[in-house]
């Protein structure tokens, strides 16, 4: 019995020392690029449309009218099915293709052209792809790097210029998107006024409100802001009923919305105070006028344009 006890316990003893030098398994230490942070990719589409509207082209999303198209980008939709070559405005499809400058524009002449190679210059020396000390796993210095590089036959100067191109660029800011050009001497020789008497219940607030709201009463007189052209006339933009636009010069053009009636047509020329329209609530829950200028189509603060009252 005493024999048995103790094979027993020198069995369990043996099994605890056994447990005791294992190794327990480890989580993989994966090596990560200092400095580069991770950023959030650009999908295809994302790309096709910036390069796009590099080129003065617009893809049709769903929702869009040739008339909004035409008044983001400060064309006259007219213009548009011309250079589209549509027989009718109204037919556009989704993902469908628009040239929404004119072909001649430098807009849509950016896109980039292949040179030829140059067969008297020198091949360019192949760069090195290392990514990090390899074999040794030493740590991740800029130091230890460029020693590696040298004893595989890279100069200091060109492994420090390697570090650069793996490590910097990821960490660079996107540039900002460019502003609306200043106006042109022909912009600023214009004459403003305000399109309506009454009260501004909305100020312009860029993302929110791209105009001023004026409140009236129905059937008071709306005026162009300006001398200009009438670019539209219609009730094709959803959001702005029966709707005026007015185009002042090549960049700027001004839009009347939500009125009752329109007194005037499409390619008409009118003068600065010439009654437009007739103020109303048309696609709109009171009555008002809402104002909005546009310099080559983008909103902009009537108030740096009309006069102070």
């Amino acid at each position: 019995m005493t024999n048995k006890s103790s094979l027993l316990v020198a069995t369990l003893t043996l099994a605890l020392l056994s447990a005791c030098t294992t190794t327990p398994n480890q989580a993989p230490v994966v090596e990560r690029m200092p400095g580069a942070p991770q950023s959030k990719p650009v999908t295809p589409s994302e790309e096709a449309q910036k390069e796009r509207d590099e080129r003065g082209l617009y893809t049709v999303r769903k929702g869009d009218t040739l008339i909004r198209i035409a008044l983001e980008h400060g064309q006259s939709y007219r213009d548009i099915a011309t250079w589209n070559n549509l027989a009718n405005p109204d037919d556009i499809k989704v993902d469908q293709v628009l040239r929404v400058q004119p072909p001649d524009s430098a807009a849509v002449q950016t896109s980039a052209v292949a040179m030829p190679p140059d067969t008297k210059a020198p091949p360019a020396a192949p760069v090195p792809r290392k990514t990090g000390p390899k074999g040794d796993k030493r740590p991740y210095t800029d130091a230890t790097l460029a020693e590696l590089q040298k004893a595989d036959g890279v100069a200091p100067e060109r492994a420090e210029r390697t570090e650069v191109a793996l490590v910097k660029p990821a960490s660079l800011p996107q540039p900002a998107a460019p502003a609306v050009p200043a106006l042109g001497a022909d912009d600023e020789k214009l004459s403003w006024m305000w399109p309506a008497d009454g009260k501004v219940v909305a100020s312009f607030d860029e993302g929110k409100n791209k105009g001023v709201d004026i409140a009236g009463r129905a059937g008071q007189q709306v005026v162009a802001a300006g001398a200009g052209k009438v670019m539209y006339a219609g009730s094709g933009i959803r959001g702005y009923g029966n709707l005026v636009i007015v185009k002042h010069s090549n960049s700027l053009l001004s839009a009347y919305a939500h009125n009752r009636s329109i007194v005037v047509k499409e390619g008409q020329s009118v003068n600065k105070g010439q009654v437009i329209a007739e103020m109303g609530d048309s696609d709109a829950d009171a009555v008002k006028l809402h104002f909005e200028i546009r310099q080559q189509g983008k909103p902009v603060d009537p108030s740096k344009f009309l006069p102070n009252r």
